[in-house]
């Protein structure tokens, strides 16, 4: 752990970034079966720092965190009540995890997230562009996009602790996720994985 405090504190600090590619998705190929939610307000509060345009992903879309920074594009279909006419597609950055409640029933509200289904629980600010507020959950369609960033990927150090050091990735384009990272002191020899 002292070591890791040394090499974030070098004054040269590179970042190797490794983006988990799309594994055969051609981004273009919508899929059924999903449904979307909300949390927060509508000024990200009770969200996360990320911005306003963001997920959390249930179970079965997350991928053990592989999908956290990959961008969706969703519509909201088949509920003449609850979408906006015309709304078009909404797109959102996976920046969280939406975890299961298993102590709800099948079937019942505040279960959406559990395996097999395929949920996605945006902000407010980005549900209200598909469904009016008062809609507690619409069906959707979706499909993986590119993440349009601009200005190169970017972090920062945010101190978690005595001994933690958390470091935030953000403005990653093309498939978005990240995968692997690694840093190197400037007197380091070697790069080391961060976990």
């Amino acid at each position: 752990m002292a070591m890791l405090k040394y090499l974030l504190a070098a004054a040269s600090l590179f970042i190797s970034l490794f983006v988990q590619g799309m594994r055969g998705d051609n981004m273009t190929t919508w899929f059924t079966g999903a449904t979307a939610s909300f949390y927060g307000d509508m000024r990200g509060r009770g969200t996360n720092s990320y911005g306003l345009e963001t997920t959390a992903l249930s179970t079965a879309l997350f991928n053990d965190g592989l999908a956290c920074g990959a961008c969706y594009a969703l519509i909201c279909v088949d509920d003449p009540k609850g979408c906006l006419p015309n709304a078009g597609a909404v797109l959102v950055t996976a920046t969280n995890f939406c975890p299961s409640n298993y102590t709800k029933p099948s079937g019942g509200t505040n279960n959406w997230c559990n395996p097999p289904s395929k949920h996605f629980r945006l902000s407010l600010p980005a549900f209200t562009k598909i469904t009016d507020e008062n809609t507690p959950m619409v069906p959707v369609i979706y499909r993986r996009v590119p993440c349009g960033k601009a200005g190169g990927v970017k972090f920062q150090i945010v101190k978690g602790g005595s001994s933690v050091m958390r470091v935030l990735l953000y403005n990653v384009a093309g498939a978005g996720n990240v995968s692997d990272v690694k840093i190197k002191g400037s007197t380091s020899s070697g790069w080391l994985h961060m976990t």
